[in-house]
């Protein structure tokens, strides 16, 4: 879902030239500055490389939901492919910045008794040692979607549906808690483009990014 978001504002923006997306399916999404690169395997990537050079920014907004799924699953589907990718463009893009999208309640310290949020820590903190230009990560809380985003996660679109008739007052209630995909979407661009002045954003530094100029 922050996927289709962020790609939608990148094409938006009129300072961006190109966006090549990276994914399992394709986007029904057609663009002139768009191209898609579609692959079963994205653990590795020596076949494309000539494609993913030369890049100044990195959206990773892949995820899975650790509902239901082994350790071990969720571990290689966050942390291992999630490194095999940024590895790949660490050594290709040196002068990239580098943009993760996390979680709220992910932990640091990789010692605390919930095992998402562990892994995700993992992940953050390998990701920040890669020799990048600059790396953020990206802690939203609660996501309303604005112009037609779906999260590919089942248990996710229940939720989001069945939520949605509350929203308006949970997000008055909580103001802290909630973002729109076009903030998320737009906080990404602004990021990659002028920096933050931390590298790991909740949700009060995303709305803040997405509102500067």
């Amino acid at each position: 879902m922050v996927g289709q978001a962020v790609l939608r504002e990148c094409l938006l923006d009129p300072d961006i030239a190109a966006v090549v997306a990276v994914g399992r399916s394709a986007s029904p999404v057609e663009h002139s500055k768009l191209r898609q690169i579609v692959r079963a395997d994205l653990f590795h990537y020596a076949d494309v490389e000539a494609e993913l050079s030369g890049f100044d920014a990195c959206f990773f907004c892949l995820g899975v939901s650790s509902a239901g799924m082994p350790e071990a699953e969720y571990e290689r589907l966050t942390y291992t492919l999630t490194l095999a990718a940024a590895g790949t463009l660490a050594r290709l893009n040196p002068t990239m910045t580098f943009i993760y999208v996390s979680g709220a309640g992910t932990d640091s310290s990789e010692r605390g008794r919930v095992h998402w949020a562990r892994v995700k820590g993992r992940t953050e903190n390998a990701l920040l040692r890669l020799p990048f230009k600059a790396a953020y990560m990206f802690r939203p809380a609660g996501i309303r979607p604005m112009h037609g985003e779906r999260s590919k996660t089942a248990l996710y679109r229940v939720a989001y549906n069945l939520s949605k008739p509350a929203l308006p007052l949970l997000v008055r209630l909580f103001p802290n808690y909630f973002l729109t995909t076009e903030e998320v979407g737009r906080a990404m661009i602004q990021v990659a483009r002028r920096g933050a002045p931390k590298q790991i954003l909740e949700t009060p530094d995303i709305r803040a990014r997405a509102r500067s100029r």
